[in-house]
Order: C-alpha cells, then sequence, then structure tokens
C-alpha cells in the first residue's frame, strides 16, 4: 500500500503495518505533514506544525522498531490539542491572553512520547476551552470538512477537524461538558470520554475536565486509550473484540437544559431510533427512559462556572481574553471553594445511582440537538447568551461529565439536508469503559454492515 493510502489511518491499522516494516514512521510522518498543511488552508486547525521534532522522533521511531522495540505507538504520527504543554512551546488555550512558555511537558505528553507516539502539529481550540464551537479571536474560525460553512463542533474542534478532513489518523482532545464528543458528533468521528481519572492529565474545571482522543474507529480509540491510559494493557482493544453480553438499554431523549431545550433534529431522532432497533434485534432489551436531572444533576453549573473563573485567573494577561471570556469568568466568581465542594459532591451522588434508578445498563442519547451549526453561530452575544445558547443546543453531554462516568459519541449516517454527519451517545456506569467500550464497537459493526 501507498504511504499516502495510509495517511488518515488510525493507530489500530498503522500499528501493525509499522511493526512488521510495511512502512517507516518518517516516510508516514512526511506525508501526514504534507497532508495536515494541505487540509490546513481549508478547515484552518493548526496552531503550529512540529516538523523538525517529528523528523526527529520518527527517524528515532525507526531506529527503535528496528531493534524490536513494541512501543503500544511506536512511530504514529499524532496531533496534540493546544491545551496540552509542550516543553519550549505556548500552550495558548486558544487565547491571546496567555503567553507563557512551557518548561516541560505535560502529563500525557510524557506518556504519549513514552509509548512512541510522534508528535506532528497542535491544534486549535476556544478561547480556555470553553466553547462547543471553535472560533477565537486568537486563531480564528475552524471549520468542518465535511461544509466549511459549518462548525467543527468545541472545544476539541481543531482535532476533529483535522482527523475529518483525513489528514492524521489521532488527535488529543479533552472534554470537560462535551469537547470531545461534540466534535465526534459534528465531525463524524469516534469520541470516547472515559471514566474520571482513567487517563493522565485529568482533572480540570475542578473535575469535570479529562482527556482523550478523536479517531476514525472504535477500534483505533481503543488502541489510543490503552497505551496512554491507566486500565491495563490491551483491556479495551479487547474489549473492542468483545461481543457484550444481553443488556438493558435505556433510550432517552431527556435533556439537562437550564432553560428550554431546542427540539431535537428529526434527522438526530432517527439516527437515535435507527441505533435502537439495531441493538433490539441484537438480543439487547430496549426501552424508554426519562433522566431524573435533579439538583444533584444541576449542580454542575457550579463547577463548569467556577473552572472558567479559575482559567481565567491564571491567564498572563486577562485584560486580553475575549469580552464574552471575561463575561463568563465574573459568573463563576460567586462560587468559593465550599459551593464546588457540594457541587462535586452532588456530581458523585447522580454519577452513582443514576443507572440503577433507571433500571438500565447503559444509556443510549443523542449527542446534540441537531447537524453541526453554522460558524458564526453565536457570534456578537454576550457571555450569558452564549452559554445559554449552547446549553440549549448541547444539552446531552455536560452531565456526564459532572456524573463522572464513562460516554461515548459514534457517527451514525447523514443528514438529508446538507449531508452533515449524524450521531448516538452511549453512556455507562462509571467504570464500565471495557462494556462500553464493547457495546460502541457492536454498534459501529451493526452500522457498518448494513
Amino acid at each position: 500500500m501507498d504511504v499516502v493510502d495510509l495517511v488518515g489511518k488510525g493507530p489500530a491499522t498503522l500499528v501493525p503495518l509499522l511493526r512488521e516494516g510495511s512502512v517507516s514512521s518518517r516516510e508516514l510522518t512526511i506525508a501526514t505533514l504534507d497532508a495536515i498543511e494541505r487540509e490546513d488552508a481549508r478547515v484552518n486547525a493548526v496552531v503550529e506544525l512540529l516538523a523538525d521534532e517529528a523528523f526527529d522522533a520518527s527517524t528515532e521511531a525507526d531506529a527503535r522498531i528496528a531493534r524490536g522495540e513494541r512501543g503500544p505507538l511506536l512511530g504514529v504520527p499524532v496531533a496534540i490539542k493546544n491545551d496540552l504543554d509542550l516543553a519550549g512551546r505556548v500552550t495558548t488555550l486558544g487565547s491571546r491572553a496567555v503567553s507563557r512558555v512551557a518548561a516541560q511537558d505535560g502529563e500525557l505528553v510524557q506518556a504519549l512520547l513514552a509509548a512512541g507516539a510522534v508528535p506532528v502539529a497542535t491544534t486549535t481550540l476556544p478561547e480556555l476551552a470553553i466553547y462547543g464551537f471553535t472560533e477565537s479571536a486568537a486563531r480564528g474560525i475552524t471549520r468542518n470538512p465535511h461544509h466549511l460553512d459549518r462548525s467543527s463542533g468545541g472545544s476539541s474542534g481543531g482535532s476533529a477537524a483535522l482527523v475529518a478532513s483525513g489528514a492524521i489518523g489521532v488527535a488529543t482532545a479533552s472534554d470537560g461538558a462535551g469537547s470531545i464528543r461534540i466534535p465526534a458528533a459534528s465531525c463524524g468521528l469516534v469520541g470516547f470520554k472515559t471514566t474520571h481519572g482513567y487517563l493522565p492529565g485529568a482533572g480540570g474545571w475542578h473535575g469535570l475536565s479529562t482527556q482523550g482522543c478523536v479517531t476514525p474507529t472504535v477500534r483505533d480509540t481503543a488502541v489510543y486509550l490503552d497505551a496512554v491510559g491507566l486500565g491495563g494493557a490491551g483491556a479495551l482493544a479487547h474489549a473492542a473484540s468483545t461481543t457484550p453480553r444481553s443488556l438493558r438499554i435505556g433510550v432517552s431523549t431527556s435533556t439537562a437544559a437550564a432553560t428550554r431545550a431546542e427540539p431535537l433534529h428529526r434527522d438526530v431522532k432517527a439516527a437515535l431510533d435507527h441505533v435502537a432497533g439495531l441493538l433490539s434485534d441484537a438480543g439487547h432489551e430496549v426501552v424508554q427512559v426519562k433522566v431524573p436531572y435533579g439538583l444533584d444533576a444541576k449542580a454542575l453549573t457550579v463547577r463548569y462556572l467556577a473552572g472558567i473563573a479559575d482559567a481565567a485567573r491564571g491567564v498572563d494577561d486577562p485584560t486580553l481574553l475575549e469580552p464574552r471570556t471575561q463575561q463568563i469568568a465574573r459568573l463563576g466568581r460567586a462560587f468559593g471553594p465550599s459551593s464546588v465542594a457540594w457541587a462535586q459532591r452532588a456530581g458523585l451522588r447522580f454519577g452513582a445511582t443514576v443507572h440503577d434508578r433507571l433500571g438500565v445498563d447503559l444509556l443510549l442519547t443523542p449527542v446534540m440537538s441537531g447537524p453541526a451549526l453554522p460558524v458564526g453561530r453565536f457570534a456578537g452575544k454576550g457571555g450569558l447568551r452564549t452559554v445559554l445558547g449552547m446549553n440549549a443546543f448541547y444539552p446531552y453531554t455536560a452531565q456526564w461529565n459532572h456524573a463522572g462516568v464513562p460516554a461515548v459519541s459514534l457517527p451514525v449516517g447523514r443528514s438529508r439536508k446538507k449531508d452533515l454527519p449524524l450521531a448516538v451517545q452511549l453512556v455507562a456506569r462509571r467504570d464500565q469503559d471495557p462494556l462500553l467500550m464493547s457495546v460502541a464497537s457492536q454498534v459501529e459493526s451493526l452500522l457498518r454492515a448494513e
């Protein structure tokens, strides 16, 4: 296979080919850098190319492979969301207000390098990773490669845009309120949010945020998470190749919106119903449920706003923050340590009980109220209007960060108008990441078999 044909393939495909010498890391890295430059001109997803470092790392990876080493991502090109520290570079967090240079690699970057990955570029995000769209004063608009007038989602929008464009097969992503799953859903990718604490580098926004990735397939995601996670070598990849036992799966369109959620788009509802039917035909018991979003669930707002306020206080020049970011940060200053601690306890209670209260093993829900939003949907709106507007369109994701449970966004076909990706979400109990991976893989296989 020509190396150009391998660009954009995920680690599940690349790792065996690199190990057996069918392709070298250096030639794959060069082809990937070329593809990133080409696609970035369309989608504006790159903060910085890491060409020199990538050439050196890929050459070293080839030498290690020749010596018989078998790192779990050895030689695989990876794009890094610009919320992770790379030694000697500025971790901008999508903001003009951050200028200091990182003294050392962050914890997750260290894990990636130890696994043999080859960082090739850093990717865009909205300011301080706040928004469900990747548009910032610092970097401009990151666009959806499926339709350039649509958003790639946020906050991992640059990572999702690059992977969805076919320029690379895996990119890091982080998720504090849906920031892996929303871009994955917007761009037709797999976005798996693990149980909180599963990956190094998690814990931001008072424990709401966790690290992860976006990839083309469930198995690609499993290989990546096994390589850098804390769940044991090969545990998720094994789960992805295992048929799950018969489960009770609750289908829900219940929303956790501060005001009124936007109506569910008919194509999203059709995708949800279709996956529910596939799971039923596969032997699972599928039932309709209404998720009880009481006070414990709604306490997530305290953690979200307080986390943003903390992040805003930590920048180098707060006067350079975007006006709406400053406005949202002011909202969060009302919440002190005791309020945050109360909210964290509430999230733990919600996550520990919600599946049992509903009598289900998994939940099946939408990810977003519709396909990817048009770019500029929130342009010119202030902080409060932006937060409420996002919550109305994305009312299915943040509650699971608050609960600390694993959730995955899976692509399910395309919309009838604009031909945009559609997606559904599966949500499991805490620490049941392997079960969730197994069901996600089953859904993916059932969809492919159609």
